[in-house]
């Protein structure tokens, strides 16, 4: 199936690096979540596979052959700063972009109606962008990505300023056109949202590409946590449980971190219920922003030492190593 790849992508602007050797792929159908800290390259990226900026080296395909500008006119592309004129009608716009994608007039008439009726805006059609709330500006400019029917959907920060009605209704256009067999790549700092609606994942950080996979596949990378309720405090039987340690604790419930290796939960039970009853023991399951925090400090480590992935890695998880991590400013 065809795909979009990121390929080896590297930009500096004199002395930073803003994106180091970045390679990662969206395929067909999919939706992959793009994450990392302001500053970390995603727009860059997205800027790059656009065609806005040019790569000091690497290369964006599709389907295996480089994004050219044909290509590129069937991207659906959604900037992080508004790309809209802000004094003309919504109508009139979306019909103009799409006429400049090759749409004839009642293509591009009857895509606008298609989109702004879907997107909640069609009472708009008639108003400059300016007179718009924020919340539905942002609408329209999702229905400019989308009114001349791409095949591929870049989005930089798209749910920026949305309530959460607004959000669903995007959430659902995302999932419709990448079920319809689009690739769709967006940047996010909502990362809840970023959980519940991606394939997969991919964290950046000072232009490199720190970890990527399903939410599961990150989950299993890191070391397992477990809730024990239980009257008696952690510190009386702990050390029986030998790698264990106390993340968080609130009255009788204790979260503990155990090492990744076989029995090394229930030797965390045992020790729990030799020192008294338990009344809860239930596997934590961490929160991609848990995820992110945990991935993002540790490639911050500067004299971190270069690793493997973690044992028991998913071959569908891709790591680098804090110390490559650790080279070069934020870009």
């Amino acid at each position: 199936m065809p795909a979009l790849e990121i390929d080896r992508l590297s930009k500096s602007y004199g002395s930073l690096r803003a994106l180091d050797a970045l390679s990662f792929t969206v395929h067909a159908g999919e939706i992959f979540g793009f994450v990392g800290s302001n500053g970390a390259g995603k727009s860059t990226t997205m800027r790059i596979a656009l065609g806005v900026l040019a790569a000091d080296s690497g290369e964006v395909r599709w389907d295996g052959a480089p994004l050219g500008f044909d290509g590129r006119r069937r991207v659906g592309y959604m900037p992080e700063e508004r790309g809209l004129y802000p004094k003309m009608k919504v109508g009139d716009q979306l019909v103009y972009l799409a006429r400049l994608h090759g749409l004839d007039p009642a293509a591009a008439r009857a895509s606008m109606e298609h989109w702004t009726e879907k997107l909640g805006v069609a009472g708009r059609r008639g108003d400059e962008v300016q007179k718009l709330s924020l919340g539905n500006q942002q609408r329209v400019q999702l229905a400019a990505a989308l009114v001349h029917d791409p095949t591929i959907l870049v989005l930089d920060e798209p749910f920026s300023g949305l309530d959460p009605v607004a959000v669903d209704v995007m959430s659902a256009v995302l999932r419709e056109r990448a079920d319809a067999g689009a690739p769709v790549l967006f940047s996010s700092h909502q990362l809840d949202l970023v959980e519940r609606l991606c394939d997969r994942v991919g964290i950046i950080r000072a232009g490199s590409m720190v970890a990527s996979g399903t939410v599961e596949e990150l989950r299993a990378t890191s070391a397992p946590r477990w809730l024990v309720d239980a009257p008696t405090a952690p510190e009386t039987w702990l050390s029986a449980a030998p790698g264990a340690r106390v993340v968080s604790r609130a009255g009788s419930r204790t979260v503990v971190e155990v090492p990744s290796s076989p029995d090394a939960e229930q030797s965390v039970l045992r020790a729990a219920l030799a020192a008294g009853p338990v009344h809860e023991f239930t596997r934590q399951r961490a929160s991609l922003s848990e995820l992110f925090r945990h991935v993002v400090s540790q490639s911050e480590t500067p004299d971190a030492a270069p690793s493997a992935p973690p044992a028991g890695s998913p071959a569908g998880v891709t790591t680098t190593s804090a110390a490559s991590l650790s080279k070069g400013p934020l870009a």
